[in-house]
């Protein structure tokens, strides 16, 4: 692959442009996650049964991943028309603006049922801009890496993810120790989502101070531009499109049972209060942080195909054993959520960096966008909710079955594709 230099973007402001807004938009997201959780069901629902206000709280929370595909193909279409870097402000300010807005709705005993309305339509704001966002910021940090680089460049917007969980499940255990319940549930809840207004304007000022990237650049001097990136997708690139969306596929699935599910199933049929839960979920969210730089320095040296190949088989053996583990004990929980994060760091940090060399740079934003939020309407979107059901219906044991199922697709996905580490950005074998 020839190097494209850019004077105007250091590494050290590229990589952190590139981390700084997905650490904002996961740190966003997870807020919700969280709160779909613990406060949004007694809040903004119906007073009745709790199970049914919990499947309530986390349809709303699955509307953001309906979102995003939707965004992708937005902000996907300005990033491969317009620019990286104009697109990438604009995503972070629809994120940004509906997250600090829901810190200020009212709720269902103040105003019925517009409460859950206004809540599901802030949601959908989140979903729209996390679908501009991450695409963006990987392409960011990876058509400004130097030759060979790919993967270890890829992986700081990746790292966006634990450190944005490690916040948001911080700032709910720090006002969970200070606030009584009744403060939380009062208006204590509220302050990480308005909080959030800060880092915004942090995300702001470094992405406005960065150049456009370098490939995008060169792809405008030689006007190789598509009219509409997300039919050229559609039409071209279909194969790419589904392989990609099957690989990302048990990231997604693994991620958010590791997180959510198994956030709700320690606070209701475990017995955890949430503080002691969230405890142990930081612990396990500490292990996937740091396997991501491990897993992007092996899919530099060994090849992207082998390390995500190893990763979904361990997927799928590890589903086989959830169940087992989940119920021996403290002991058998932090395990589940080690193990099982661990595995999602090295699934996670090589992710971006494949997605985004299964397509041009004519439609790189908009492909790469697509592929990971269709995965996270198959695999996150619907996650929480089918493993709640699974389980209340069938058993733990079919919640595993659904994760090595997922795993499994994910590897044949992999499978059928080649390897990707030694193509330049025209597709070119280096």
């Amino acid at each position: 692959m020839s190097a494209v230099h850019n004077g105007g973007n250091s590494p050290r402001r590229v990589l952190f442009a590139s981390l700084i807004g997905t650490t904002i938009e996961f740190f966003d997201f997870y807020i919700y996650a969280t709160a779909a959780v613990l406060v949004f069901p007694t809040l903004f629902f119906p007073a009745g049964d709790p199970t049914s206000s919990m499947l309530q709280s986390l349809a709303t929370f699955a509307i953001a991943f309906f979102a995003r595909p939707l965004g992708s193909a937005l902000f996907g279409h300005f990033g491969d028309r317009i620019g990286r870097k104009a697109t990438l402000v604009a995503a972070l300010l629809t994120m940004g603006i509906s997250t600090v807005v829901i810190g200020l709705l009212p709720t269902y005993a103040q105003v019925g049922i517009v409460a859950p309305l206004l809540l599901a339509l802030c949601r959908f704001g989140q979903g729209l801009g996390l679908g501009g966002e991450w695409g963006g910021a990987v392409l960011l940090a990876t058509e400004n890496a130097p030759p060979g680089k790919r993967a270890w460049y890829g992986m700081f917007p990746q790292l966006g993810a634990p450190l944005g969980f490690i916040g948001s499940s911080g700032i709910f255990l720090i006002l969970s120790g200070v606030l009584s319940d009744e403060q939380f549930f009062s208006w204590g809840w509220r302050i990480p989502f308005l909080a959030s207004a800060v880092l915004v304007l942090v995300g702001l000022w470094v992405r406005l101070r960065i150049a456009e990237t370098p490939v995008f650049q060169k792809a405008l001097e030689q006007e190789a531009r598509v009219r509409l990136p997300m039919a050229s997708v559609v039409r071209h690139h279909g194969r790419a499109l589904i392989l990609g969306t099957a690989i990302a596929l048990a990231t997604f699935v693994l991620f958010y049972l590791m997180t959510v599910f198994t956030l709700t199933w320690g606070t209701t049929a475990l017995g955890y209060s949430r503080s002691e839960f969230l405890v142990l979920q930081l612990v396990g969210i500490v292990f996937f942080g740091l396997t991501i730089p491990f897993s992007a320095l092996y899919a530099d040296r060994h090849g992207r195909r082998r390390t995500l190949l190893w990763v979904s088989a361990g997927i799928a053996v590890f589903g086989l054993v959830l169940a087992p583990l989940l119920h021996s004990g403290t002991a058998g929980v932090l395990a589940t959520l080690i193990i099982g994060l661990t595995l999602m760091g090295y699934t996670y940090g090589p992710l971006g960096t494949i997605l985004s060399e299964l397509y041009p740079t004519a439609v790189r934003y908009t492909g790469a966008s697509l592929s990971f939020n269709l995965a996270g309407i198959f695999g996150a979107s619907l996650a929480p909710y089918i493993a709640t059901w699974l389980a209340r219906n069938h058993g733990l044991e079919f919640v595993g079955y659904y994760l090595t199922a997922a795993a499994l697709l994910s590897f044949a996905a992999m499978w059928a594709t080649g390897e990707t580490k030694d193509l330049d950005w025209s597709g070119n074998r280096a």
